[in-house]
C-alpha cells in the first residue's frame, strides 16, 4: 500500500499525516505486506513532504509490516544524507525498511529554485543512485554514511518506461505503473527482465506493478471511490494545483469543461476498479502482461474507512492469495 498523506476537505496536513500513521496500522491487521509513503514538495493537497520522517512515525505505530518509501526523490537530495537517514531507520527497525527511489523534480519552479535544483538534476538520476549504494556498501573511502554502512536495506527503483533499464542495469526491483498501457507496460517489463544483471542487491528481475484500485459491491460504487483523487489529479493538470479531496458526489456534481469531464472518465478508465470478480479479472490480466510479483494499491479516497473496506476485499481476491 502506497499512502501520499492527501489533505482531505475537512481536515489540514497534520491531520492527514495522523491519518496516515493511523490507516498503516489498519493496513498491518488486514496483512498487507508493505506499507510506502510519498514525496510531494509545495502541494497543497498532499502533506507528504518528508518520507523518511514520516516512514519512521508508521514504523514506530506498526509492528510486521515492512515499511517504506515510494519514493524518495533522489535529485533533490544528496546520496549521503538519504543513505544516513534509511540507515537510522534501519537501524531503528531492522528487516522492516524499503528504500524506493524516484527520478522526479520539484512539481514547480518555485518549488526546483528552494530544493537548489533544475529540471536537468533528473538526468543524473543514474549516477545518483550508484552513488547512494556505495554508501551502503562502503565504497566510499573519504565519507561513511553511518549507521547506513553494511547494512541491507531493499532498493526499489520507481520508474516509467525508459527507467526499467536503469533498474535492469542496477539489478534492482521495479515498481512500474501501466500509464501508458498492458502493452507499453508488458514491453517494459520484458525489456527489464530482459537486461538485468544480477548484484549484490537482487539475484533475479523482481516486478511490483503500481495501480489505484477499488473493490466494493457494485461497479459503480467502486468506481465513485476513486473519484476524488483522480479529479484532484485533473484539475491539478488545468490548473497547476493539486486540491485537498472533495466528496465524490460533490466532485461529480461540480461544472466541468468537456475536456476536464473527459479527462476524469479517463483516468478512471485506466484504474481499476469493480466487483470483486470484475477486480479479480482485470487486475489478473496485469499481473499476467507484467508477470508482476507484487501489487502496489495506490488508492486514496476521501472516505478513510471506506478505503479500508476495500482494501479488506482486495486482500481476500484469489489473484492475490
Amino acid at each position: 500500500m502506497l499512502d501520499r498523506s492527501p489533505v482531505r476537505r475537512d481536515g489540514g496536513t497534520a491531520r492527514a499525516l495522523r491519518d496516515t500513521v493511523a490507516f498503516a496500522a489498519g493496513v498491518e491487521r488486514l496483512g498487507y505486506h508493505r506499507f510506502w509513503v510519498s514525496e510531494h514538495h509545495g502541494v497543497p493537497g498532499v502533506a507528504g513532504s518528508a518520507p523518511t520522517v514520516l516512514a519512521a512515525a508508521v514504523a514506530g505505530a506498526t509492528g510486521r509490516i515492512r515499511v517504506g518509501t515510494g519514493g524518495v526523490m533522489l535529485p533533490n537530495h544528496r546520496p549521503l544524507v538519504v543513505a544516513e537517514q534509511f540507515g537510522v531507520l534501519e537501524a531503528l527497525y531492522p528487516g522492516r525498511i524499503d528504500m524506493g527511489l524516484g527520478r522526479s523534480v520539484g512539481f514547480t519552479a518555485g518549488v526546483r529554485e528552494a530544493l537548489g535544483q533544475g529540471k536537468e538534476a533528473a538526468d543524473d538520476f543514474g549516477a545518483q543512485v550508484r552513488e547512494l549504494l556505495g554508501f551502503f556498501a562502503g565504497e566510499h573511502p573519504g565519507a561513511h554514511a553511518y549507521p547506513a554502512e553494511g547494512l541491507r536495506v531493499p532498493p526499489f527503483l520507481l520508474a516509467t518506461g525508459s527507467g526499467a533499464d536503469l533498474a535492469a542495469e542496477f539489478g534492482l526491483p521495479l515498481v512500474i505503473a501501466p500509464v501508458r498501457g498492458e502493452r507499453a507496460l508488458a514491453e517494459a517489463v520484458t525489456r527489464y527482465r530482459d537486461g538485468f544483471r544480477p548484484g549484490a542487491w537482487a539475484s533475479e528481475p523482481y516486478v511490483v506493478v503500481s495501480s489505484a484500485i477499488a473493490v466494493a459491491d457494485t461497479a459503480a460504487d467502486a468506481r465513485r471511490l476513486l473519484v476524488s483523487e483522480a479529479w484532484a489529479t485533473v484539475y491539478s493538470r488545468s490548473h497547476g494545483v493539486f486540491p485537498p479531496l472533495s466528496p465524490p458526489a460533490e466532485v461529480l456534481a461540480l461544472p466541468m469543461t468537456d475536456r476536464e469531464r473527459r479527462r476524469l472518465e479517463e483516468t478512471l478508465d485506466s484504474q481499476i476498479s469493480g466487483t470483486p470478480t470484475e477486480v479479480a479479472d482485470r487486475l489478473g490480466a496485469v499481473i499476467a502482461a507484467a508477470g508482476a510479483d507484487e501489487v502496489l494499491v495506490t488508492t486514496a479516497t476521501y472516505d478513510q474507512s471506506a478505503r479500508l473496506d476495500s482494501l479488506a476485499r482486495l486482500a481476500d481476491l484469489p489473484a492475490l492469495v
